[in-house]
């Protein structure tokens, strides 16, 4: 659907204007060869009507290379039919020149004295010129229009991936937001004496999320306090006994990724990996970032209820990560889910470009 939309708008925008290149094109070479024609000298009325009557013979055999030769041979790479054509759309048209379009301007304008303006020599040494700088300002103006086109396309499609992105920011935003005020409304209930820490950090993530996270790229390092400050954040949800295993290996704390890819396999590796009933379980987290490759792994204990792990797997958090990859990281990621009755483990590769 995205496709079509954008397509209709190039249609609507199309900058091939062939009757504009044509009259410009034409216009031109009425007046260099009225100048050649007169000799530079003030035009007579033989002169117009001798250049006029050779412009019209000859945009005969600069329409059929335009309009035949060039979009049926040339732009499909057939180069030596189009060669071969090519030479004989200009040894005929110029031959017939030679041969009869004096006798024919005698004809039809008698009361005219037409002198031979060009030998044949030079008959074909014109046609020759006029069709090979045709051709060459036919393909510029292609070119043209197809690197106008092809600017156009880029510009709205770079818009539709930043509106879809943001669409996908919005929708994990939130749910980070609702969940975490859960936890500060019953830490409030209780009336806990480290709500005001638990607020404070809670401000940090979301100053992230909101206003730091709000680019192109971040640093690892930037996501990796942000995952550590999640971490820090969770332990009021009642999960201070649980453990989570970091490990970490970054040759450059500066390397670059898409903001906001991990947060959501973090948050649900803490929904579904701790039971209520068992402290032991562990989430365990591996960042490994080599030359131009990152690998994020995540694993965590299946919980109790199976059916809403993979409910919420299979739901908006997951396919929030696979559309911002395919959107930012085409072609360049891999995203690997290995769900046993134990475990739940993803691995993420990154590369950039």
């Amino acid at each position: 659907m995205q496709s079509l939309n954008i397509k209709t708008i190039l249609q609507r925008s199309n900058y091939h204007r062939p009757l504009l290149f044509n009259g410009i094109l034409w216009f031109l070479a009425f007046l260099i060869l009225l100048f050649i024609f007169s000799k530079g000298k003030i035009p007579i009325t033989a002169d117009y009507i001798y250049t006029l009557g050779f412009l019209v013979v000859v945009i005969v055999p600069v329409s059929i290379n335009f309009y035949i030769l060039i979009p049926k041979f040339l732009k499909q790479e057939r180069y030596a039919i189009y060669i071969l054509l090519f030479i004989l759309n200009f040894g005929v048209f110029s031959f017939l020149n030679a041969q009869f379009f004096n006798s024919i301007l005698d004809i039809l304008f008698s009361k005219y004295f037409f002198i031979s303006y060009l030998s044949k020599t030079n008959i074909y040494l014109t046609y020759g010129i006029i069709l090979i700088a045709t051709t060459l300002l036919k393909l510029a103006e292609d070119w043209l229009y197809y690197n106008t086109n092809e600017n156009k396309l880029l510009k709205l499609q770079n818009q539709q991936i930043q509106t879809q992105l943001s669409a996908l920011r919005a929708q994990i935003n939130p749910h980070f937001l609702f969940n975490s005020l859960n936890v500060i409304y019953a830490m409030a209930l209780e009336k806990k004496e480290n709500i005001k820490t638990a607020i404070v950090e809670l401000s940090d993530i979301l100053r992230y999320i909101i206003y730091d996270s709000d680019t192109e790229r971040v640093s690892l390092k930037d996501e990796l306090e942000l995952l550590h400050n999640y971490i820090s954040f969770q332990k009021y949800r009642g999960h201070s006994e649980n453990t989570v295993d970091v490990i970490v290996d970054i040759e450059d704390e500066n390397f670059k990724i898409y903001p906001m890819l991990l947060l959501p396999l973090l948050e649900n590796a803490y929904k579904y990996g701790f039971s209520e009933d068992n402290t032991l379980d562990k989430i365990k987290i591996e960042f490994i970032q080599k030359s131009n490759d990152f690998m994020f792994r995540i694993e965590n204990s299946n919980g109790t209820n199976q059916q809403s792990i993979d409910h919420n797997y299979s739901g908006v958090g997951l396919e929030n990560l696979k559309n911002n990859l395919n959107l930012v990281y085409p072609n360049r990621h891999k995203l690997n889910i290995e769900n046993t009755a134990q475990t739940f483990i993803v691995t993420l590769n990154l590369k950039n470009e």
